[in-house]
C-alpha cells in the first residue's frame, strides 16, 4: 500500500522529534552538554553541517551520535524531499483546480444559467432561494457559507408541467454535444460535487429524448420525469453558489458580469448603470 504525502511526512517528522528528544537528554546525561550546546550539536549533525566544536568523548556518546546520524539525517533528508514534493503537488493541484474552474465557467455560460431560470420559474419555492441568492461584492465568506446551509436544508420540489419539460428537452438536445465533452473530460472526474451534476444532467437528457412525446403521459412519469428535473435543480443551485464564491475570491471582473446576470436576482441586468 502506497502511503500519502501527508503520512509520510507526519511519520518523518515525529520520528526527526523523536530523535531531538531522545538526543537532547542523552547528551545532556552522557556528555554533560547544556540544553543549548546538546540541541545545536544535535541540529549541526542532522542537517550534516558538522562544524567538529562539539563532539562527543565518551564511547556512550559516540554510540548515541551514531544512532542519531542513522535515524535523525534520514529523517531530516525524507522531510526536506517530502516538503519539496508537497510545493510541487500544491502547485500541480491549484493549476488543476483553475483549469476546472474554468470549464465550470464555460459550463454555466453555455448551459448552467439558462437551465436555473427555466427551472426556477416553476419552483414554488423560488422566492426563498430568491431571497438568500442576491449575492453582492460586499459578501464574505461566512454569508457564502450561511447560504449554502440554508440551500442545503432547503426542500426541492419541481411540479414539471409538459411545457417545461419540452423546454428542457429541446435545449438539452441543442447543447448535448458540449454537454457530452464536458463528461469526456477526465479532469471532470476529479470533482466532487460538479461530476454527479453532470451526470444527473446527462440523465436527465436521456430520460426526455427516450419518449416519443412529452404531453400526456400519466401521472407517475411526470412525477418521474420532476423527480429526475429536481435533482439536476438542486445540484446546479449548489454548485452555482460554490463558483460565485470562486469568481468573488479570484475573478472579480467575472464576479461582476455574472451577479448581473444572476438567475435568481429579479432586477439583474447585464447593462452597467
Amino acid at each position: 500500500m502506497q502511503l500519502t504525502l501527508p503520512f509520510r511526512m507526519r511519520i518523518y517528522l515525529i520520528i526527526l522529534f523523536c530523535v531531538l528528544v531522545v538526543g537532547m537528554i542523552g547528551l545532556m546525561v552522557i556528555e554533560q552538554f547544556s540544553p543549548l550546546d546538546a540541541f545545536y550539536f544535535l541540529i549541526v549533525t542532522i542537517a550534516t553541517v558538522g562544524y567538529g566544536d562539539i563532539h562527543p568523548v565518551t564511547p556512550l556518546g559516540k554510540i548515541l551520535v551514531l544512532g542519531i546520524i542513522i535515524t535523525g539525517v534520514g529523517c531530516f533528508v525524507g522531510v526536506a524531499a517530502n516538503s519539496i514534493e508537497f510545493m510541487f503537488d500544491e502547485r500541480e493541484r491549484r493549476t488543476r483546480i483553475e483549469k476546472l474552474n474554468m470549464i465550470i465557467g464555460i459550463f454555466f455560460s453555455e448551459m448552467g444559467t439558462a437551465i436555473l431560470k427555466k427551472i426556477c420559474a416553476y419552483d414554488p419555492a423560488a422566492d426563498k432561494i430568491q431571497a438568500v441568492l442576491v449575492v453582492s461584492s460586499t459578501w464574505t465568506d461566512a454569508e457564502f457559507s450561511r447560504a449554502r446551509t440554508v440551500l442545503l436544508n432547503q426542500t426541492y420540489s419541481i411540479d414539471c408541467p409538459p411545457a417545461l419539460l419540452q423546454d428542457l428537452h429541446a435545449f438539452l438536445m441543442h447543447h448535448k454535444g458540449f454537454l457530452l465533452a464536458l463528461l469526456e473530460n477526465p479532469q471532470m472526474i476529479e470533482h466532487d460535487s460538479f461530476t454527479p451534476l453532470l451526470q444527473a444532467l446527462f440523465h436527465l437528457t436521456e430520460e426526455l429524448m427516450a419518449r416519443e412525446t412529452l404531453t400526456g403521459l400519466p401521472r407517475a412519469d411526470y412525477a418521474h420525469l420532476s423527480g429526475d428535473t429536481t435533482r439536476v435543480y438542486r445540484l446546479l443551485v449548489l454548485e452555482w453558489l460554490t463558483y460565485m464564491q470562486y469568481l468573488k475570491q479570484n475573478y472579480p471582473y467575472l464576479f461582476s458580469l455574472a451577479m448581473r446576470r444572476n438567475p435568481f436576482d429579479r432586477n439583474a441586468s447585464v447593462i452597467v448603470s
